[in-house]
């Protein structure tokens, strides 16, 4: 396991000496978004979010959806352009897939959202991930996005069924597969139940998968997870999932608030991956932890990372928060692309 200190040092140990310079501070400006989808995870994990009756997700009403739709192209603006937007059909629904072209060799990323977050969350770190590697980013199935659900997701194996499918969609054969928060676990998902597909994973601080939500995250979790009530209480959450950042108004975060006022979703709550499932997991491993997240214990997280994933690589981030893709895009960048050629 190592320490994002300087110099860096990758799974064999080597010197990096060609890393960016580490800020010396995380970059803010994409920390409360990101904390804002922690509001949406931690609900789903720890059940909490107040549901309808109906099957599958979906916006409770016409208005709702185009509100949401708005705030959706708006964050979409700070993205790069797609190369394509794809609709891929699977058993449980469209999956909407954007194409983003970097460099024309080597195995394809596939990005993975927090709950709620969508595409657009990508937007700080897709600069530096294209000079890496052709990149797919998915709204999730089930979550407010571009993605439309039409039969129930019920269990995990169906979590892992329509992620396959959707792969199996896309031009290429095998893809490295990266999640953030909730992606993190459905992409530890996949690769336990459907691992044909994925030629390696990249877990960014995930929920539910070296460590159980601790409970001040549950406690806190309450008042900011139903719909109705006041912003003002998501905000104060908010803070203090991003350690203590002052909420701002971004094109991002208010998708995602927009998002949770506007979409029922209706999902199985993921529980904690044994341990053992975790050590036979198939492909590579590269797991980065937050020093600072609150969605488990960074120590626990680290410590049980390092030990079920024997041929992995664990880098800790200190002195990030859970938004640790979005204060550190160009080091998460970095270490990617090492775990890539190691991988490869």
């Amino acid at each position: 396991m190592s320490e994002r200190t300087e110099p860096a040092t990758g799974a064999a140990g080597a010197s990096r000496p060609s890393r960016p310079p580490r800020p010396s501070r995380p970059r803010r400006r994409r920390r409360v978004l990101v904390a804002v989808a922690v509001v949406a995870a931690v609900a789903v994990v720890a059940g909490l979010a107040v549901r309808d009756t109906a099957p599958v997700g979906h916006f409770t009403s016409a208005a709702a959806k185009d509100v949401f739709d708005a705030d959706y192209r708006r964050a979409m603006a700070d993205m790069p352009e797609p190369e394509a937007a794809l609709d891929v059909r699977t058993g449980y629904g469209v999956v909407r897939v954007y194409r983003f072209d970097g460099p024309a060799d080597g195995t394809p990323l596939v990005l993975l959202p927090g709950t709620a977050a969508a595409s657009p969350m990508w937007a700080d770190n897709l600069p530096s991930l294209l000079e890496v590697r052709d990149v797919y980013t998915v709204d999730l199935l089930g979550q407010a996005g571009m993605s439309v659900q039409d039969r129930p997701i019920e269990t995990a194996a169906d979590q892992a069924r329509w992620l396959d499918q959707t792969l199996a969609g896309l031009p290429e054969e095998r893809f490295h597969v990266l999640g953030m928060s909730f992606g993190g676990w459905t992409a530890a998902n996949l690769a336990l139940r459907a691992p044909d597909r994925v030629a390696g994973v990249i877990l960014v601080d995930p929920v539910f998968v070296f460590d159980g939500l601790p409970l001040e995250a549950v406690v806190r979790s309450i008042p900011a997870s139903v719909r109705w009530l006041p912003k003002s209480w998501r905000d104060g959450f908010n803070s203090w999932t991003a350690g203590g950042a002052p909420v701002e108004d971004v094109p991002v975060a208010d998708m995602i608030e927009s998002g949770m006022q506007t979409y029922a979703p209706h999902l199985p709550a993921p529980s904690l991956i044994p341990e053992e499932r975790l050590a036979a997991l198939e492909p590579p491993v590269l797991a980065l932890i937050a020093g600072r997240s609150v969605v488990h214990d960074p120590a626990e997280a680290a410590a049980t990372a390092e030990r079920v994933l024997p041929d992995g690589a664990v880098e800790v981030y200190p002195d990030a928060t859970h938004a640790i893709a979005g204060e550190y895009p160009d080091e998460v960048a970095a270490d990617v692309a090492d775990f890539l050629a190691d991988a490869e």
